[in-house]
């Protein structure tokens, strides 16, 4: 699968959070960080996702903010 989104981010499912309509899904990052997003449970059944799936976090935004120490 090829895609324009440059923000690709491989990593491995930790944990996932059930609710009725969206689950909680952290991904640990191959760097060690995690990440989390919110998807539908539509989507978690159809990609098959489970605990040690091996995914990629896909982020397409229109911002990215900077924040600096004082």
């Amino acid at each position: 699968m090829r895609l324009s989104a440059r923000n690709q981010l491989g990593g491995t499912v930790q944990s996932i959070k059930e609710g009725v309509v969206t689950a909680e899904i952290v991904v640990k990052l191959n760097g060690g960080q995690e990440i989390v997003s919110v998807i539908t449970m539509e989507s978690v059944h159809s990609l098959g996702l489970t605990v040690g799936s091996k995914v990629h976090a896909i982020i397409k935004s229109t911002e990215v903010l900077i924040a600096a120490d004082e």
